[in-house]
C-alpha cells in the first residue's frame, strides 16, 4: 500500500493525494502533526531517496522557527531531529514498500501508481 506522509496544510502533500485519488489508487495518509515515521521507516526512506539530507527541508518555516536553517547536521543528528520533530521533514514523503520519493516527484508517483495498478 502506498503511504503519503505530510501535513494537511502542505500544497504538495495535497497534490500527491489528488494525484493518486484521480487514478483511483488507495493510499494511506499519515498526518505528520499527529504521527511521525519510526526510526526504521526513516532509515528505509532515507536509503531510497539518497540519504537523510534529501529529507531535510532547510527552507521550511519549522526549520527557521527552531533556528536550524544555518545548521549543517550530519545524518545521525538529522535522524534524531526527525524522530523528535517530524515537521522538519520535506513533504510529502510518498512510500511504496522499499521505494520512496520526497517532494513533488510526479515521475516517481506515476511509477508507484503504475505498479499499484499492476498489482491490483
Amino acid at each position: 500500500m502506498i503511504q503519503i506522509f505530510g501535513t494537511a496544510k502542505c500544497k504538495t502533500t495535497r497534490a500527491a493525494q489528488r494525484f493518486f485519488a484521480e487514478r483511483r489508487i488507495k493510499v494511506q495518509v499519515v498526518e505528520l502533526r499527529e504521527k511521525g515515521l519510526s526510526k526504521g521507516e526513516l532509515t528505509s526512506v532515507a536509503r531510497a531517496v539518497g540519504g537523510m539530507q534529501a529529507l531535510y527541508d532547510r527552507e521550511s518555516a519549522r526549520v527557521k522557527e527552531r533556528g536550524l536553517q544555518h545548521a549543517a547536521p550530519n545524518d545521525a543528528r538529522l535522524l534524531e531531529l526527525f524522530l523528535d520533530d517530524p515537521l522538519l521533514l520535506r513533504t510529502p514523503i510518498v512510500r511504496d514498500g522499499q521505494r520512496a520519493a520526497v517532494g513533488a516527484d510526479e515521475a516517481a508517483w506515476k511509477a508507484f501508481a503504475d505498479a499499484a495498478k499492476g498489482a491490483g
